[in-house]
């Protein structure tokens, strides 16, 4: 029989008539004519057969199944198939399981359809609202206002170059050409947008980073006309709306004459009349294509690409100059490339043909130290606020600085005077020229500069900041960072314990040096190598508080393995040397001053000790206010316990007796307690005093480095002067007990802490076993006599032989024939040996030396006798990466 023609099971008891009652119904009336919509009912053509139970029961059961269906219309999981009156279908009625959640291609398009009809008419909406951007207004300019630490009024600058807009017929073709060609080659064609640029901005702010700048030279002009504004996401998006208002209204001459007309060049300059007035003295129109491809390589970041230099370590006049240059070729290039110049024009311009640059107008109005204490301050501003060069040089900051006037004059006299007398230029120009001077002071209480000295001034065309100056080795003026990590940490040879003063070291000339292994460090010949110091005495095993005094480079270069380079780069750091200045050999020339901190540096991390042990970051500014507003983040910087109180007063014991009785002893003329260390490098090609008072802490350096060299390298001061070599007890000592004597006058003299005796005597390794009888063997004990220098003793007096202490040029004031030379233990190197802060040497090598510097160094401080304030001792935390002040 054919399937359309089977019966249905009949049910057993009822007979046909329940049959027929329990077969399927028609929709009801609610039902939809037409629709193949299956009922809710359980029953079926081929379902179970109905239990019995009489006639009423089927009826009853089709009941159900009729009010079912009516109340389960439409409604989720109550059967699929019934109609759905709701606006959006989702989930969707006419699927079941999982893909009922699976959206319909019409929802899916209808949703796209509807996003980007909102996204347009938002964009619409955008675009009529936001109103096109005022070259006029982005051009003007107001004065930064710097003051005195009294109030009174240093300097006003800036403002004066930034408000002449020219049309496009000013600018000339060639200028036009160089900035299309690198900043934007479609800028003719586009609508003011870089889709993808856009995209890749939003992702990063997405992600949280910062916001990047339009690529087209329309969304560039669009930014600098929010330079004053906030880097939002908010300013992103009105941004983009100008540029698309801009892309689609308005003429390219409009937009590119108004993108040249506010950009920034460096030298406070805006706008392209301002910057060929700024650096060629003439009038835009007048810019030939060598100099349009420079000014156009400037705009690729003034603080990177001028070559007066910028802010930063990556900055300077010599890196700039390098960048400026390669972008400049590169642009040159660049118009050729994409149609703009012939390769006939471009063949005319060689490297030796990068135009030339008149002296810059910043440095009108600041004659002297003017614009080194301008510069000093406005970078510590731009640092503290994450102020752009563009926006600083808008202006509208009044600034109070830290500088003291008084302080300031007496440091430039102090300079000029002693260079006057010492340098002859006229007389020996082959030694007496490019020998620089450099000077920083510092409040020992605030660690607020209050002085410094920067070099011959900007209206002398010398633009480096020798106060702020990187590259310049520091000499024996580290040393007391390897005593004062040996007091606090110990040594190898001390069990954990900090050490005394009074251990013993083997001072020798060309002793070799040992690991911590005990084993010889290797010149670069695979040789032992031999610690050369500045005098052939030998010295035997003397103190470490001798060696200090005298300024003996083996002891020093010895200690520092015994405990640790990491242990001494701690401390150094913990009392503000920045890790970039740290030189990062392992090897004995580190303990001699091979690493190189600015003055300003120098000058703070010695005040630590004149504070038993607190730090002070250094600061320039105090005060900032902007529009009326006061800013914050200008409070001096929070005290940090940079070591235990006692190993810093220690130090200043040390550092005094090399004032009284060591090289640094023509400091004794400032008649006042003072602690200090001279410094002298590898070839004489720097000398250095740092030194301070319970008030103040200066540091002072002579180098020698011709400033319109190229690589800036150091020269030998050999000769200058008229003296076989400077030292630093000779010249800068002189300055700092100069301008000390000015700086504190009238301020009452005061002895600095009482020194407490901390620390165990270990020896080096090598060294006599002490006698345990109380009493001291006459043998091993220093002795006044001068008769005790005729014997061979290990610790004999300090030798007065050498260079003669009265130079001739020095003053009847500072001449002591009886002191001993100034520059004793200070500099030298034999057989590729380390020198005092050399930058070559055999000290190099050691780094590569068997078993390392550190390793098994003692992790705990110097052990506790007193309840003295400060004395749980250690490094604090991390230090800022740029300099302050700068």
């Amino acid at each position: 029989m054919s399937e359309h023609r089977r019966k249905p099971p009949q049910p057993q008891g009822g007979g046909r008539a329940s049959s027929r009652r329990a077969a399927p119904q028609r929709p009801g009336r609610g039902a939809e004519a037409g629709r193949d919509v299956p009922t809710a009912s359980p029953s079926g053509p081929y379902a179970d057969p109905p239990p019995q139970g009489g006639r009423t029961q089927p009826r009853r059961a089709a009941q159900r199944g009729s009010a079912g269906r009516g109340r389960g219309a439409g409604a989720p999981g109550r059967g699929a198939g019934r109609p759905d009156k709701r606006l959006i279908n989702y989930p969707r009625s006419d699927k079941q399981g999982w893909k009922r959640f699976l959206p319909s291609w019409k929802l899916v398009g209808g949703t796209v359809l509807g996003f980007f009809a909102v996204i347009v008419a938002g964009a619409g909406i955008g675009i009529a609202m936001v109103n096109k951007p005022d070259p006029n207004k982005a051009a003007e300019a107001q004065n930064n206002v710097f003051l005195w630490a009294d109030g009174s009024q240093m300097v006003a600058t800036g403002g004066s170059m930034n408000r002449q807009i020219v049309g496009i017929d000013q600018i000339p073709l060639s200028m036009q050409n160089a900035v299309i060609a690198a900043e934007n080659e479609s800028f003719e064609t586009d609508k003011g947008v870089d889709p993808m640029g856009i995209a890749r901005a939003v992702w990063n702010m997405a992600k949280g980073g910062s916001t990047q700048g339009g690529s087209t030279i329309t969304q560039q002009y669009v930014k600098n006309n929010f330079l004053g504004s906030e880097q939002t996401l908010k300013r992103k998006v009105t941004e983009l709306f100008i540029a698309i208002n801009l892309g689609i209204s308005e003429d390219k001459d409009v937009v590119l004459a108004g993108y040249l007309n506010t950009a920034y060049y460096g030298r406070d300059a805006y706008g392209i009349q301002a910057a060929a007035r700024a650096y060629f003295g003439k009038d835009a129109r007048d810019l030939n294509p060598s100099e349009s491809a420079f000014l156009a390589s400037v705009l690729k970041g003034p603080n990177l690409y001028n070559p007066d230099g910028g802010i930063g370590a990556a900055a300077t006049p010599e890196l700039n100059e390098t960048r400026a240059r390669k972008r400049w070729s590169w642009v040159l290039d660049r118009e050729v490339e994409v149609g703009r110049m012939s390769k006939e024009e471009r063949s005319k311009y060689k490297d030796a043909d990068f135009p030339a640059r008149i002296e810059s107008a910043q440095a009108r109005g600041m004659n002297g130290q003017i614009g080194y204490l301008v510069e000093t301050a406005k970078q510590y501003v731009m640092k503290t606020k994450d102020i752009t060069a563009e926006q600083m040089a808008l202006g509208g900051y009044r600034i109070k600085t830290t500088f003291q006037k008084p302080k300031v004059d007496a440091l430039t006299k102090a300079v000029e005077d002693t260079r006057d007398d010492f340098l002859d230029e006229k007389k020996r120009p082959e030694l007496d020229t490019f020998v620089q001077f450099g000077a920083a002071s510092v409040d020992v209480k605030t660690g607020a500069i209050v002085a410094l000295y920067g070099g011959p001034g900007w209206d002398k065309k010398y633009f480096s900041n020798n106060a702020n100056t990187s590259g310049v080795p520091v000499g024996s003026t580290w040393k007391p960072y390897v005593l004062a990590a040996a007091m606090q940490y110990g040594t190898q040879n001390s069990k954990g314990k900090g050490i005394s003063v009074d251990s013993k070291y083997m001072a020798d000339d060309r002793t070799v040096i040992k690991n911590r292994q005990g084993r010889p460090l290797l010149d670069k010949n695979g040789e032992p190598f031999r610690q050369k110091n500045e005098s052939p005495t030998a010295f035997g095993y003397v103190t470490l508080n001798e060696a200090m005094e005298k300024s003996i480079n083996v002891p020093f270069a010895q200690l520092v393995f015994d405990v640790g380079h990491t242990k001494v780069r701690e401390v150094a750091r913990s009392t503000g040397i920045l890790d970039e200045s740290m030189d990062k050999g392992d090897n004995a020339s580190f303990a001699l001053g091979t690493s190189t901190p600015s003055a300003i540096r120098m000058a703070d991390s010695y005040a630590t000790f004149a504070a038993s042990g607190t730090h002070r970051e250094p600061f320039s500014v105090t005060e900032v206010i902007k529009d009326g507003q006061t800013l914050s983040g200008f409070e001096a910087p929070e005290d940090q316990r940079a070591m235990d109180s006692a190993v810093a007063d220690n130090v200043t014991k040390v550092l005094e007796n090399v004032v009284q009785n060591g090289t640094g002893v023509k400091v004794k003329k400032l008649g006042r307690p003072a602690a200090g260390k001279t410094g002298t490098t590898d070839q004489n090609k720097s000398a250095w005093f740092v030194g301070y008072t319970p008030e103040l802490s200066t540091s002072v350096t002579l180098f020698r480095t011709d400033p319109n060299s190229k690589d800036k390298k150091l020269i030998s001061m050999n000769g200058v002067g008229g003296t076989d070599s400077i030292h630093g007890g000779d010249i800068p000592a002189v300055i700092w007990t100069e301008y000390m004597r000015e700086a504190l006058k009238g301020t009452p003299a005061k002895d600095f802490p009482e020194a407490e005796d901390i620390g165990v005597e270990a020896d080096s390794a090598g060294a006599p076993s002490p006698t345990p009888s109380a009493a001291p063997s006459p043998s091993s004990s220093p002795s006044p006599s001068p008769s005790a220098s005729s014997s061979p003793s290990p610790s004999p007096t300090p030798s007065k032989g050498g260079k003669p202490s009265c130079k001739p040029w020095d003053w009847e004031l500072y001449c002591d024939p009886n002191a001993p030379s100034g520059g004793a233990g200070n500099g030298g190197a034999g057989n590729g040996g380390a020198a005092n802060g050399g930058t070559t040497g055999g000290g190099t090598t050691g780094g590569g030396m068997i078993g390392g510097a550190d390793g098994g160094a003692s992790t705990g401080p110097s052990p506790s006798n007193s309840g003295r304030p400060g004395r749980p001792g250690g490094v604090t935390g991390g230090w800022p990466t740029g300099e302050p002040g700068s």
